[in-house]
């Protein structure tokens, strides 16, 4: 059968069958979906070649660069008439003035997207910031996801979002992965596909498409992808049952997106140092034929260095489509791309039957989405909504169900409000927070690390390490001074670790003479009130570890300390008494 025969071939089946989509609200009728159908039929058959093909383009917009950044952007909206944008920082007002006007110049509706895997604050400083994902595996209500990234939705609403780029459903089974770490759910498989779905849910129930991410799997890497291609060497045996299982296990839970990693993984493409965001393989042999994917499929942004340092602009978008993804995101080379992805049409290397199949699928979920017409946002009080007392105590809530009591053997939790205890901070990030809301209800003496021989010995001592909270990405290991003094105050204090960072801060720490040790997993207001708060007794404390830290503390690990009834109060011991 020669190539235009079977061109022609694939366009009279993909007409005579309906396009379908991965996504779609909940409830909808038989009426609402012949509609749907017509609107994607008409709109499609309204559009040029030109125009098809700019639908499978997402670019990026930053309100922190300069006015010819906006122009370039401007210009490729209109000119090359994308699909969609992605927002990047950080001035939401702007953003929202921006989109309305793009959204007003496109012929079909954009869809924009943000990476917003702990809320709109990953992309805007103004936002809320809600828990990192290695935060919410600890929590064993997993409804409370749910509500998380409910309130996750009702924010990129406000925006004009209608895609988060999340989950992350990655199964971090590697300490020191340098880009995934606390933006995993944890290393077991079943709490992380649990907590993906949970997290999915909230954005699909609330007309917010997900994306869970990133496949096949990028969680036992050593290097950033950000700066070059990781490799995952595993075979296929331990990818099924480790970080392909999530992808698996979600395939048919209707979540309407797929994130395809810039990762080389030779068990699933045999070519030396073929990424899986442009192997033919791994994205239409597994992830589309084998798993059965009917969503979407994006790649993940394409100026990243794993890919960008080995391609050109456009020949990486080129082969990113031939490999079966349906949208590339973060383009660098939108018009030379579509000149390539025509150039293979020609040359009959991609069939239109292929064009067809994605924008349709594409114009499909917009549909379902609400994006029939749009309707423009108010950038007035954008701060406001996006942060305010409602997410205040919703995240307070999600941190006090994260804290995990790991060990209590002198029963030293809650603290005794009658009895003086003394707090001393480590490591490098801010603590008054913690300070402040734990003298509300007991009498603390805060002391310096060189004033820890003034402390009386056998008294209750807490130790707080408050590692940096500024991005996911810092380390989280626990300075030799810092171990030193642990150490020390553990011979004759009654010690209760107090960890503001990732468990793994635990990884290289002896806890077998310390009494008590929590984990807090941030260090931030809210995670501190929270932890303050479940100290005095004033919550329940019932969270698990969500990773393997060591031999000794393994994922699922944790104590129930329910909360306990006292009135108490105590005016505010000055630090360094």
């Amino acid at each position: 059968m020669n190539r235009i025969v079977f061109s022609v071939l694939c366009i009279l089946i993909l007409i005579s069958s309906k396009i379908s989509a991965q996504y779609q609200p909940k409830d909808i009728s038989r009426s609402d979906l012949k509609k749907a159908q017509e609107w994607v039929d008409k709109t499609y058959g309204s559009l040029t070649q030109d125009e098809k093909l700019g639908q499978l383009f997402i670019v990026a917009l930053y309100t922190n660069k300069d006015e010819n950044h906006i122009n370039q952007v401007r210009n490729i909206v209109i000119n090359d008439k994308i699909g969609g944008l992605i927002l990047m920082q950080d001035d939401a007002a702007r953003e929202i003035t921006l989109v309305n006007e793009f959204q007003q110049k496109s012929k079909v509706p954009l869809m924009i997207g943000m990476d917003a895997e702990w809320g709109l604050y990953q992309r805007i400083a103004a936002a809320h910031k809600f828990p990192w994902a290695m935060t919410l595996g600890a929590i064993q209500d997993k409804n409370l996801i749910y509500q998380m990234a409910s309130k996750i939705a009702e924010d990129s609403k406000i925006m004009g979002i209608n895609w988060d780029f999340a989950p992350v459903v990655d199964v971090n089974t590697n300490p020191n992965n340098p880009i995934i770490g606390n933006r995993s759910f944890g290393s077991e498989v079943s709490n992380v596909t649990e907590s993906a779905l949970s997290y999915s849910n909230g954005l699909q129930d609330n007309n917010i498409l997900a994306a869970i991410k990133h496949f096949p799997g990028h969680g036992d890497t050593s290097t950033d992808s950000h700066l070059d291609l990781p490799v995952v060497s595993h075979n296929l045996e331990r990818l099924n049952t480790i970080e392909l299982a999530p992808f698996k296990a979600l395939m048919n839970k209707g979540i309407g997106g797929v994130m395809v990693a810039h990762l080389y993984v030779p068990s699933l493409e045999p070519e030396k140092g073929i990424p899986a965001s442009v192997s033919k393989k791994i994205i239409t042999g597994l992830l589309k034929e084998k798993l059965g994917f009917k969503g979407l499929i994006i790649t993940d942004a394409l100026n990243m260095g794993a890919v960008a340092n080995k391609y050109k602009p456009g020949e990486l978008d080129a082969m990113a489509f031939k490999a079966g993804n349906d949208i590339m995101l973060f383009s660098q080379g939108v018009s030379e791309g579509k000149k390539l992805i025509q150039k293979a049409i020609d040359n009959g290397e991609i069939s239109q039957a292929r064009v067809d199949e994605s924008v349709k699928k594409i114009l499909l979920t917009k549909y379902y989405l609400g994006l029939k017409e749009y309707t423009p946002k108010n950038p007035e009080n954008i701060k406001e909504d996006l942060n305010n007392d409602s997410h205040k105590k919703l995240v307070q809530n999600l941190y006090s169900n994260a804290l995990t009591l790991i060990k209590d053997e002198k029963k030293l939790l809650p603290l005794n409000c009658k009895t003086t205890c003394y707090y001393v901070p480590l490591e490098e990030a801010p603590y008054q927070t913690f300070a402040d809301q734990l003298n509300l209800n007991a009498t603390v003496i805060i002391k310096k690390a060189s004033e820890i021989n003034k402390i009386p010995a056998h008294s209750t001592v807490i130790v707080g390490i408050h590692k940096d909270n500024s991005t996911a990405y810092k380390p989280y290991k626990i300075s030799e001074e810092s171990k030193k003094i642990l150490t020390d105050l553990a011979k004759n204090q009654n010690v209760i670790l107090n960890i503001f960072g990732s468990a793994y801060a635990l990884k290289d720490i002896d806890v077998s003479k310390i009494s008590t040790v929590l984990v807090s997993y941030e260090n931030n207001d809210d995670a501190m009130t929270a932890t303050a708060n479940a100290i005095n007794g004033k919550t329940k404390i019932w969270g698990r570890l969500p990773v393997l830290v060591n031999d000794q503390l393994k994922a699922g690990m944790g104590m129930t300390l329910e909360a306990t009834q006292f009135s108490a109060s105590k005016k505010f011991t000055t630090a360094n008494n």
